[in-house]
């Protein structure tokens, strides 16, 4: 018997002993944690999504914290929640902050954009991106494949089938930028969440190559910029910018472009670019 008890007890003793020293180990090299964190990650979402650069919630939360990430880091949870973490870290300036929407800033869509071939690749955006050629005529448009869509971590974007082109939901949009970070065309584009005028093209090409490429692009004519009474629009290096701070909304550039190239997004009751694209065009 003592064959049997002796080995047990000294198995015993060793365990013990064991257990006791890790027990003091883990209190003397116990990192203290913040309790800030804690606050913090419990006014965040919990998407976890990682659009906002760090490991998940629990990694922006212990970056706020320390103040080596902004208050408004996580695009997902918008104003409200910016607003939560400026209240709980005694920042009352921090409250300005404007949340962002992801639009696409191209109508080249089927029947808008001339095609010149077919594409029978891998249904991926990049990939197509990666051969250095295009089936259309404007290289610079929306490939159209989905990719945006599959990466959307919060069903935001939908393709058109008729139009071949996202259709992004500006109400489940959150602005995390993922579908822009991935869009190799550079048509997807984060902009505040506020009714403005946006330039639905993005050709760098001239009025005349853009005007045979597609019914919907920039053909540089330049109308909007002499029509414009606050002079917020100008033309340079072949392409339009708007003066967001500058414009009144007054719509009278929507009204002249001539291609309809210019338009006029989160306005209540009006259609988003993507929608405009869909217009038959005769």
């Amino acid at each position: 018997m003592e064959d049997i008890f002796l080995p047990a007890i000294i198995m015993g003793i060793l365990g013990l002993g064991f257990g006791l020293t890790l027990a003091w180990l883990a209190k003397k090299f116990a990192v203290e944690e913040n309790p800030l964190v804690q606050k913090i990650l419990d006014l965040l979402p919990g998407a976890n999504c990682g659009a906002c650069g760090y490991p998940g919630c629990v990694g922006l939360a212990e970056k706020i914290a320390t103040q080596e990430a902004p208050m408004n880091a996580c695009p997902v949870g918008g104003p409200k929640t910016w607003a939560e973490i400026a209240r709980l870290l005694g920042n009352h300036e921090e409250f300005r902050f404007e949340s962002k929407k992801a639009v696409l800033v191209c109508q080249g869509g089927k029947g808008v954009a001339q095609e010149i071939a077919s594409y029978r690749g891998v249904k991926n955006c990049r990939a197509y991106k990666l051969l250095g050629v295009s089936a259309r005529v404007c290289r610079y448009g929306c490939i159209g494949l989905g990719t945006c869509e599959e990466v959307c971590p919060f069903s935001a974007i939908t393709m058109d089938r008729e139009s071949g082109l996202p259709v992004i939901s500006p109400e489940k949009c959150t602005g995390c930028g993922k579908c822009v970070t991935e869009c190799p065309q550079g048509v997807l584009v984060l902009v505040p969440d506020r009714e403005q005028v946006l330039v639905a093209c993005v050709s760098k090409e001239s009025g005349k190559v853009v005007r045979q490429a597609c019914l919907r692009g920039c053909i540089k004519c330049q109308l909007c910029v002499k029509t414009c009474p606050e002079k917020a629009i100008r033309f340079e290096k072949e392409i339009i910018h708007i003066d967001q701070e500058k414009c009144t909304l007054c719509g009278l550039c929507v009204e002249k472009c001539p291609t309809h190239c210019l338009v006029r997004i989160f306005e209540e009751s009006s259609v988003s670019p993507v929608s405009e694209a869909q217009v038959e065009v005769k």
